[in-house]
């Protein structure tokens, strides 16, 4: 039996439907929900692609009503949310379903933290003090689908949105969110273009190695990002070099989600740089995550002695030499024609130390494999801006 290409439920770590054609099904799941009139949030280039009609379809189909917000851009900014939180009450609608890759779910799921409530979104930062939430204003239910396979951001909360006044991403959250519903169905992912399936599925890649990094015990999340390594490593080239394998296309569903879980523990220097990035320069996330990546795993070298193994033996390397390792990455990105510096993003040298002040104030960054001040960013940021790998 070919697991990836059969449907499949899962409850860990939220309720989780896969399977190719199960989006045929989110009318029934938001009717088990007790929608009647959802709110599907999505990114501007998402909009008026076939999925969305797809979900509109089902959802008429069991008689909900529902309505689209799509100006979510790329980099999801702290304006478009509030104007999605007014789109959901003028509508009365009751509940959300996040569709997209990281911007439009981060975007559904930043509408569903402020639906209905009063409160700022910056006050569900994930640095600050858990935010009171009472009956009367709770969360309304949320359903997350994935349209590509990277972000991973389907089976909690969190959302990257950009505090457009002080020009930096900000992970916003809150543990009484969790997804109702995340829905997998490597179908949507059929056609990705070739660039957007390589640049997503780095994204997934490097959740992965960079929580595996994390200096903290935490075998569940271990054990999971080790996974996403075998399934991303093995089925990413193929979706990039066939846009129609379904198998692969189930592979990298599953992969990416495997690494969202993972990075629960933690994240790193990668994607610390790239949410600052990404904030001032407007780059795709996952791209920026790519050319970044092998600076930062030069600077981490000298903490992975004892983490080697387990990463070399997923990559399917024959020894746990980092050269090894150091190389495979590289190979990788060459492969799927990954630039080789943020210059080549358009990120200036001397944007370095402004933005290795930022970076330095992510959450990932206090999670990196070895720690980094804002010298060492800056010195990373130097090495990735002018030659990169």
């Amino acid at each position: 039996m070919n697991h990836l290409l059969s449907p499949h439920d899962w409850s860990y770590p939220v309720p989780i439907a896969y399977g190719p054609g199960r989006l045929s099904e989110i009318g029934k799941h938001c009717v088990a929900l007790s929608m009647t009139n959802p709110l599907i949030v999505t990114d501007k280039g998402s909009r008026d692609l076939p999925f969305i009609a797809q979900t509109q379809s089902s959802l008429e189909h069991q008689g909900l009503r529902s309505h689209v917000f799509s100006n979510i851009s790329p980099n999801p900014r702290d304006h478009e949310i509030a104007s999605a939180k007014a789109t959901f009450r003028e509508g009365h609608h009751d509940g959300v379903i996040a569709m997209g890759g990281g911007s439009g779910m981060d975007g559904g799921k930043a509408t569903c933290l402020t639906a209905n409530n009063d409160i700022d979104l910056w006050r569900f930062n994930y640095d600050a003090p858990v935010v009171d939430i009472s009956t009367g204003n709770a969360f309304p239910p949320l359903v997350c689908i994935p349209t590509t396979s990277g972000t991973g951001a389907e089976t909690e909360s969190t959302a990257m949105i950009t505090d457009t006044q002080r020009g930096m991403k900000l992970c916003v959250w809150h543990p009484a969110l969790k997804p109702s519903l995340a829905l997998l169905d490597p179908k949507i992912t059929l056609g990705l273009p070739p660039h957007l399936t390589a640049w997503t599925g780095i994204d997934a890649l490097i959740h992965a190695i960079e929580a595996y990094c994390v200096p903290d015990f935490h075998p569940q999340c271990d054990g999971t990002a080790l996974e996403a390594i075998k399934l991303i490593t093995r089925w990413l080239p193929i979706a990039v070099a066939d846009s129609d394998n379904l198998e692969a296309r189930g592979g990298m569903q599953v992969g990416s989600c495997l690494g969202g879980i993972a990075f629960l523990k933690g994240l790193g220097v990668v994607h610390a740089i790239s949410h600052m990035v990404g904030a001032d320069y407007d780059t795709h996330h996952g791209l920026t995550n790519a050319v970044a990546l092998p600076a930062v795993m030069r600077f981490n070298a000298p903490m992975l002695t004892e983490k080697l193994p387990a990463l070399t033996a997923a990559l399917g390397l024959a020894d746990s030499e980092f050269d090894s390792f150091y190389q495979a990455l590289c190979a990788l990105l060459d492969e799927l024609d990954i630039p080789r510096s943020l210059a080549d993003l358009g990120v200036p040298l001397s944007a370095a130390p402004v933005l290795a002040k930022k970076a330095h104030l992510d959450a990932a960054a206090a999670t990196n494999a070895r720690p980094a001040s804002v010298a060492d960013i800056e010195r990373i940021l130097e090495e990735a801006i002018t030659y990169g790998r």
